[in-house]
């Protein structure tokens, strides 16, 4: 086998990365997808200059007919990128070379490669963000139909894994709700920004110029032109040292990673076979125990959660990047932003799938509750007995009566109806007190708050 061929087991196929693996996001991320991504950027360009007369409409119909992802070799491109340190120089090569000799000298004219790098790169993005926006969206409407079937379904809330008080699955699906949709705007709000790159060698433009018998401004005015050619935004400023774009969407991706997390880790926690609240629709098998049905889809949620913060972090620190064009830090965002986009991708994918089979189990719910015989609503019975004996006697009686529900194996409510300064109130005043579907306090009426309609300036 030839030393520049790549091994079977050097080829990325998705193994050890199952939560991306067939997505479309994948897909649109692979080599082939940025190979096609950097000819259009090259095609683009100059579409662009032709539209300003600066080459002419036939060079342009050449180049975009080059432009044919499938006359190039991805790699072949990526071993000569060595020489020069990115695939752009070898690619502007071999397309100068596929075109008519007259059409050749319009061929990335005036650009730098970090132009043609950074907007491929954008092109990629904003076409990979469609699968992951509508899976969120799925996501956040099949979130909101559980948040209204379950707004008043009593659960235990816990905190620092104990039971705390009760509230309702309405409410904590109303939550993931909220974590969702607020991904989905970030993740929007960063692909609608997304800009071309033109700047040139130092992101003066003045090659620009130069072409248009020193014009100063034809390097806005084509950049405008290439924003039109691409789909891309169009940037007030050549962005190859101001990171923002790259920053602002690796932080929406981690964003993204991190609610679905949330939401993956309250699946894991209540899916636990002692608490048994939820289950996934499809679970995943084991291969040394039968009888499992394991909650794959948050278990990849929860993979993606924890990987994508630090992909994130490389993509954020390119922002403190030296002089005009750096050397290292640019370099750095190409295959973290790929992976980024594709972890995220992957994440929404099973978020998407999980919540849409998600099982829940509102008779274990109650079961679960049950579990203190009325203990979980201790804050509500210190209140109400405050009036009666005094707030600090009030927490020492509930103190003594819980103590003892516990190592008799009694209701809270018998054991408080034996502490003789409790003696006139009646049994089932008492039972009321501790019953947990008494005591939801505002959960129904958030769960309606969050899932109502977004007034001005609201959310």
């Amino acid at each position: 086998m030839s030393p520049d061929a790549p091994a079977d087991d050097a080829l990325d196929t998705g193994l050890l990365d199952p939560g991306r693996a067939g997505s479309a996001v994948e897909a649109a991320t692979g080599d082939t997808a940025f190979l096609a991504a950097l000819l259009e950027a090259e095609a683009a360009l100059t579409r662009a200059q032709a539209d300003l007369g600066l080459a002419p409409r036939e060079a342009a119909r050449a180049v975009a007919e080059a432009a044919d992802p499938a006359r190039f070799d991805a790699r072949g491109l990526a071993l000569r990128a060595r020489g020069g340190g990115n695939p752009v120089i070898p690619l502007v090569a071999d397309l100068t070379a596929a075109v008519a000799a007259e059409h050749a000298p319009y061929v990335h004219r005036g650009a730098t490669s970090q132009d043609i790098m950074d907007t491929a790169a954008m092109l990629v993005a904003r076409r990979a963000l469609e699968p992951v926006l509508a899976d969120l969206a799925a996501t956040v409407r099949t979130l909101a139909d559980l948040a209204a079937r379950y707004r008043a379904t009593p659960m235990a809330g816990r905190t620092l894994t104990q039971q705390a008080v009760p509230t309702t699955f309405g409410l904590k699906a109303a939550g993931w709700r909220s974590l969702a949709a607020d991904a989905e705007r970030r993740l929007a709000a960063a692909r609608a920004a997304l800009p071309v790159q033109l700047g040139g060698a130092a992101g003066t433009m003045a090659a620009f110029a130069e072409y248009a018998a020193g014009d100063p401004g034809t390097g806005p005015r084509l950049l405008a032109a290439y924003a039109r050619r691409t789909g891309l935004a169009e940037p007030r400023l050549p962005w190859h040292v101001l990171r923002a774009p790259i920053a602002d969407l690796g932080a929406a991706l981690a964003f993204t990673a991190g609610a679905l997390g949330k939401v993956a880790a309250d699946v894991l926690v209540l899916s636990r076979t002692e608490i048994g609240e939820v289950a996934e629709g499809s679970g995943g098998g084991s291969s040394a125990m039968p009888h499992k049905s394991n909650p794959v889809r948050a278990t990849l949620i929860a993979a993606a959660a924890r990987r994508l913060p630090a992909l994130a972090s490389v993509l954020l620190s390119a922002l403190t990047c030296e002089d005009e064009r750096p050397a290292g830090a640019w370099h750095a965002e190409w295959q973290t932003l790929r992976e980024a986009l594709r972890v995220a991708g992957g994440a929404a994918r099973e978020a998407a799938e999980l919540t849409a089979g998600l099982r829940v189990d509102p008779e274990r719910m109650a079961r679960n509750l049950a579990l203190t015989g009325g203990r979980v609503t201790a804050e509500r019975i210190t209140s109400a007995l405050a009036p009666v004996v005094g707030r600090g006697r009030a927490k020492e009686l509930l103190t003594e009566a819980s103590r003892a529900a516990a190592e008799e194996g009694i209701a809270l409510a018998e054991a408080l109806s034996r502490l003789p300064e409790l003696s006139e109130l009646s049994q089932g005043y008492l039972d009321g007190l501790t019953d947990p579907a008494a005591y939801l306090g505002s959960a129904p009426a958030l769960v309606d708050r969050a899932l109502a309609p977004e007034g001005p300036g609201g959310r």
